[in-house]
């Protein structure tokens, strides 16, 4: 593989998303990710659909791009392969707790004793020395406990809920994909290694605070938390004739101009709501269900048409089966078929970026459980037969 991390050696001890979603990115940005399983395989090989055992979707979508070696890390031999395994990489990936690791002998003072200079990164629930510090934690927990259910019940819905994507897995590893290729910098200006720990609570507890610390980021306070237009009941997809449309107006122009379109170009200077952006977001509810109203008297195609023409951002509201047929999508080649040598024709979606000079190759299929097993420990001079992996490894 190519691309702007050609060269660099990730070692992937992490499951389920959070973790292997971050290394997939490094993956793809051209690094060498070895992903390392127990006998039984990274949990989400589990979760269906899927054609093959041990393959299903969500696997085969969070780890492209790796070689896939099995290791008993609970065996002595298995965890020795491992240091030697880590002494030729340049990044190490977990996501279990902190204290897992180190009952596993792989804490930060054993793996930098074998590779000085490596790149420790810990993904997991809760930052060391509070509370929760040895709490297990999951995508929905997180979402609860930062307040994200609270703020749909918040903003009119009648129950909590939780976003039905994994939201914290998610955004936690694009976080430790800054964090680890900042300590990369950093090791390229200084030689030094360095441990970072990114925890899901504390990065989505800025996330969520960051928009609604609200009147409370004053000492003492100037009002009560939340950003109102977020928080608005009527700021949802509006209903059109004939389905959903989704539309922001926001600036003095676009409230101007939607003004117009609606036929009444003269309520933009008469009506108080719309005079300034600080009295819109005062009387945004209002505003919003006004909009709502009027969204009824055209269908999606109409208005779609008519914002455009005026500026007026909007987008088609759709859902997974629409996405898969998006114009744009489709022009760009963003979702396409490939062989993957175990599971015949399978969807696979582009990566996003694009390089003007280190542009990465497109990453590889999900491995097999253990693919490279036997390459990998050749490669760091480990015999299956007879060094200090033995017996540790599955082709």
């Amino acid at each position: 593989m190519s691309g702007p991390l050609d060269g660099v050696r990730v070692l992937d001890l992490s499951t389920v998303l959070m973790g292997p979603y971050c290394t997939q990115i490094l993956a793809e940005y051209g690094a060498d990710v070895v992903k390392i399983e127990p006998p039984g395989g990274d949990g989400t090989r589990h979760i269906g659909p899927m054609r093959s055992a041990g393959m299903g979707a969500i696997f085969l979508h969070a780890n492209r791009g790796k070689r896939s070696v099995v290791l008993d890390l609970k065996q002595p031999r298995a965890r020795a392969a491992l240091l030697r395994l880590a002494a030729r990489a340049d990044v190490m990936v977990y996501n279990q707790r902190p204290q897992a690791m180190d009952r596993l002998g792989l804490g930060y003072d054993a793996v930098r004793a074998a590779s000085p200079a490596i790149i420790y990164a810990g993904l997991f629930g809760f930052g060391r020395g509070g509370p929760y510090a040895r709490r297990p934690a999951y995508d929905d927990l997180i979402q609860g406990a930062v307040g994200v259910p609270a703020l749909f019940q918040r903003a009119g819905n009648a129950e909590p809920r939780y976003v039905p994507i994994t939201l914290c897995d998610r955004t936690v590893a694009l976080s430790a994909v800054g964090a680890i290729l900042a300590a990369l910098y950093h090791r390229q200006r200084s030689g030094e290694g360095q441990a970072i720990d990114v925890p899901m609570f504390e990065t989505m507890a800025g996330l969520v605070m960051g928009d609604h610390l609200g009147g409370r980021s004053f000492v003492p306070p100037l009002g009560a938390t939340g950003y109102a237009r977020l928080l608005a009941h009527a700021r949802r997809p509006y209903q059109t004739a004939d389905g959903y449309l989704c539309a922001l107006i926001y600036s003095d122009k676009q409230w101007q101009s939607f003004c117009g379109l609606i036929g009444c170009p003269e309520l933009f200077t008469r009506d108080e709501r719309l005079r300034d952006l600080g009295t819109r977001s005062r009387h945004i509810d209002e505003l919003y269900g006004w909009v709502a109203d009027t969204m009824h008297t055209r269908t999606s195609g109409a208005w779609m048409e008519l914002l455009e023409q005026a500026d007026i951002p909007c987008m088609p509201m759709h859902t997974p089966e629409s996405l898969l047929e998006d114009p744009h999508l489709r022009a760009i080649g963003f979702f396409g078929e490939i062989e993957h040598p175990s599971e015949g024709r399978i969807v696979s979606m582009a990566i996003p970026s694009r390089w003007s000079a280190t542009t990465p190759d497109a990453p590889r299929p999900a491995p097999r459980l253990g693919e490279h097993t036997l390459a990998v420990l050749a490669e760091a001079g480990i015999s299956p037969e007879s060094g200090p992996g033995a017996g540790t490894g599955q082709p």
